[in-house]
């Protein structure tokens, strides 16, 4: 407050009271006002933190690496920064030695969990970036589907890493849990056996989950036809695969049926396809006419990629001739349309212009002569 000029700057002897009042508070009351001041201050920087961070974060769809950290770590920093200022003011609190220590280890619990969750939020950030720099909407996508596969993989290795490292920092915490630690340590090995024996199978998957993420027979957004079904592979875990059937079935195969048994990828080393349509026609079809109409559906249609179109006669039969119409596209949902598109086309042109061309069973009658 300013008098003539002057600054008022509280005397020393206002402070000194203020302390010996707080001084003489109950120990409960005391405890508690730390306590909420902690609270309150890890808030209050939490709170700032996140305000300049958002203001300078510009509002777009596009990814935002400071976007991805706000949305993945901001809630377990939310409980990180309280509980840190709350662990850091329990030596100043007034109680007895036993609860003091019962209060700190109950801090230091919390606050390695917010920490795990944190860095666990941290490793989905890398995600994030990673998603964003490899992007699948394209139509060549195998360097993105093979980064990816690898990340679903490791993403999830490390969350598991993390977890279990968690688990024992506060497992061996607690002394009782340390002497039980070096008196199961003996029987480690033989326990180690008997787990092995117990869970082969799961350790087969995982071990095959190893192999799949790094040989790559499949990755994710793969097509594959398993089982006699045609889809696309959605979700690779530790333990199983999912596919995602045309007709928006799931199709959920073991991890392991991937190293042990056959199965087709359309895309292993690229997403380009040759795709196949079949005419049957009667041998009086005009084949340069209807190659011509071929050629000019191929050429017109966005569906075709430019590499391949071919019209061949494969196979001839007692009563028709096989027509082979081979095309290529970008991808099998391209080629899988374009074939739907030649066999309705070259069907309607046929009926219209040729309709003689199109199949028929021939018989010939002869008269009896009398005799």
């Amino acid at each position: 407050m300013a008098c003539n000029g002057t600054i008022f700057v509280p005397q020393a002897g206002m402070w000194n009271k203020f302390i010996e009042n707080v001084d003489h508070l109950p120990s409960f009351l005391w405890n508690l006002l730390l306590a909420g001041i902690a609270v309150l201050v890890g808030l209050l920087i939490k709170w700032l933190l996140s305000y300049f961070i958002r203001r300078s974060v510009r509002k777009s769809n596009e990814f935002s690496l400071v976007k991805s950290i706000l949305m993945r770590v901001g809630k377990a920093f939310n409980y990180f920064m309280p509980i840190l200022l709350l662990n850091m003011s329990i030596p100043l609190m007034r109680m007895q030695p036993k609860y003091q220590e019962m209060l700190s280890r109950v801090a230091e619990i919390a606050l390695t969990i917010a920490f795990a969750a944190m860095i666990i939020g941290v490793v989905h950030v890398m995600e994030d970036y990673f998603y964003s720099t490899y992007d699948l909407k394209k139509s060549n996508n195998l360097k993105e589907r093979k980064i990816r596969t690898q990340l679903q993989f490791i993403r999830k290795l490390l969350i598991g890493i993390i977890l279990i490292v968690t688990a024992c920092i506060i497992l061996l915490s607690f002394d009782s849990m340390r002497k039980l630690g070096a008196g199961l340590l003996t029987g480690v090995g033989v326990g180690g056996i008997i787990i092995g024996f117990a869970a082969q199978k799961s350790l087969g998957n995982l071990l095959a989950g190893f192999q799949l993420a790094f040989t790559q027979p499949i990755r994710i957004d793969d097509v594959l036809v398993v089982e006699g079904e045609w889809g696309r592979v959605e979700e690779i875990t530790l333990t199983y695969v999912v596919l995602s059937i045309w007709d928006q079935r799931k199709l959920i195969l073991p991890i392991n049926y991937f190293i042990e048994k056959p199965f087709q990828n359309w895309t292993r080393n690229s997403s380009e396809i040759l795709g196949t349509a079949f005419l049957y026609l009667d041998y009086t079809a005009p084949l340069e006419e209807l190659r011509v109409e071929f050629d000019r559906l191929v050429t017109t249609s966005p569906l075709w990629d430019k590499r391949v179109k071919v019209m061949q006669v494969t196979n001839i039969s007692e009563r028709t001739m096989e027509v082979r119409c081979l095309i290529s596209a970008a991808n099998s949902g391209n080629a899988f349309d374009l074939r739907c598109l030649l066999r309705e086309k070259m069907l309607q042109f046929i009926q219209e212009k040729y309709p003689e061309s199109l199949p028929k069973t021939r018989a010939e009658l002869e008269k009896q002569q009398q005799a």
